[in-house]
């Protein structure tokens, strides 16, 4: 059993989670449940250290796969070297970066190379050619004991098929990975039962598989990879097999996770829906390439190619991007607050030829919102002149997380463009309606 689980070679192994702890966010106990992606701060947390650099990673189905790595460096297509030599590329000159903290969700049509790439990055398949570079060690070039003992303390992954021990109840199914690592069973408990607790299910511990249902099944599933705080958690098609609805709650508990703790998640999908509702990032892949990666948004408004725009073609912008998408923040109009001080703010809208300010503190939390003629009548006041004589009174921020079509009403009748903040009330930008008139003119 140990060996099977070290090697990790079908489906249905179970991998081991890391001894490595993982912090969670800043202000994490009192972040609210997420029940969509997380994307008024996703834009500094996207920014973050490079957790996983894929470089020109290649996979072909050979015993020697040089022949066809030269007609592919050749120019030859996939489907050349097929018909030439008998043999698949499962994966073609794959190139990107996955960021510490973000949810990096690789989709595809079947065959695309979606589940083999996911495979590749801790070698339950190995690479033809590449680097595959974990917080700056080449996975390719690593001895088989180093490599089990990366998959020991630093990965964990979570397969469509729930791969529960029948036999163990949910506490010990959660705790697999731990035992197999040695930790003692007093402590692994403790630590499975806490992952428990977070999906969900600390009240179903003694419960065993088939006294669950599917979802149930999934949440101990994703326990037991996160009963360790892996560094990085690969998840492929891990919803994929539930109802809808469930799969719904359970992408609204890997969010919810998320906002809490941050983890470097990479996640394989062929569902469109899922991949603009979770991912910070999407790489869409086509023939064993990767064709485009960029934000949900990024990817809407310019789509590499005629393959990638038609995945895109059907989606309604206006419930897949949030106001965090499309805020733009721009330097001019961001005014700090200075206690009794409004004439700076005065000059720097008017020499920026701006209208309307948005007042933030040191930390960029956001204050309220003025206007040059409401800074003008606050300074003309006889009482001591305060930003607060000055607030335009109908203005509230939106929520970086609200959907499009839920703003779409608010943009259009207020006097400015609508300030937008993140869930710690810090300034991410503001919306007008020319700026969100384009953003759902996919067209324009």
């Amino acid at each position: 059993m140990k060996a099977a689980f070290e090697g990790i070679t079908s489906k249905d192994s179970v991998q081991s989670a890391p001894l490595r702890s993982f912090p969670a966010a800043p202000g994490a106990a009192s972040a609210p449940v997420a029940v969509a992606r997380p994307v008024g701060t996703k834009s500094k947390e996207a920014a973050g250290d490079v957790r996983l650099d894929v470089s020109n990673v290649y996979k072909i189905f050979a015993d020697d796969p040089k022949p066809a790595l030269d007609m592919l460096n050749a120019g030859a297509t996939k489907d050349e070297v097929f018909k030439k030599l008998g043999v698949t590329v499962g994966v073609k000159d794959a190139s990107f970066q996955v960021r510490s903290g973000e949810i990096f969700v690789i989709m595809g049509l079947s065959g695309s190379g979606k589940s083999t790439m996911i495979r590749l990055l801790n070698r339950l398949i190995e690479p033809s050619a590449g680097k595959i570079v974990f917080d700056g060690r080449d996975l390719v070039q690593m001895s088989k004991k180093e490599l089990i003992g990366v998959r020991r303390k630093d990965m964990s992954m979570v397969f469509q098929s729930f791969a529960l021990m029948p036999h163990l109840t949910a506490l010990d199914n959660a705790a697999f990975g731990l035992e197999i690592a040695g930790v003692p069973k007093q402590k692994r408990h403790e630590a499975a039962l806490e992952a428990l607790e977070q999906v969900g299910l600390g009240q179903y511990a003694g419960r065993y598989p088939r006294e669950m249902s599917g979802g149930m099944q999934q949440r101990v599933g994703l326990a037991r990879a996160l009963a360790n705080n892996p560094t990085i958690m690969l998840m492929d098609e891990a919803f994929s097999a539930l109802d809808p609805l469930i799969r719904t709650e359970m992408q609204d508990e890997l969010l919810r996770l998320q906002r809490e703790h941050k983890r470097t998640i990479i996640f394989i999908s062929h569902d469109l829906d899922e991949a603009m509702r979770i991912g910070d990032r999407i790489a869409i892949m086509e023939g064993g390439s990767i064709v485009q990666v960029g934000t949900p948004y990024e990817i809407l408004r310019n789509p590499a190619d005629d393959y990638v725009r038609s995945f895109f073609r059907n989606v309604d912008v206006s419930r897949v991007l949030r106001a965090g998408d499309v805020a733009h923040f721009q330097e001019a109009t961001a005014v700090v607050r200075t206690p009794g001080v409004l004439q700076p703010a005065l000059e720097k809208l008017a020499g920026g030829n701006q209208e309307y300010g948005y007042v933030h503190d040191q930390d960029q939390r956001y204050q309220g919102t003025v206007s040059r003629s409401s800074l003008e009548r606050a300074l003309a006041a006889e009482d001591q002149p305060r930003f607060v004589h000055a607030f335009l009174p109908d203005v509230d921020p939106i929520s970086a997380e609200t959907p499009l079509h839920e703003v779409m009403r608010t943009v259009a009748s207020t006097e400015c463009p609508v300030p937008v903040v993140d869930g710690e009330n810090k300034l991410v930008g503001s919306i007008s309606p020319s700026s969100l008139l384009k953003t759902l003119d996919r067209e324009g």
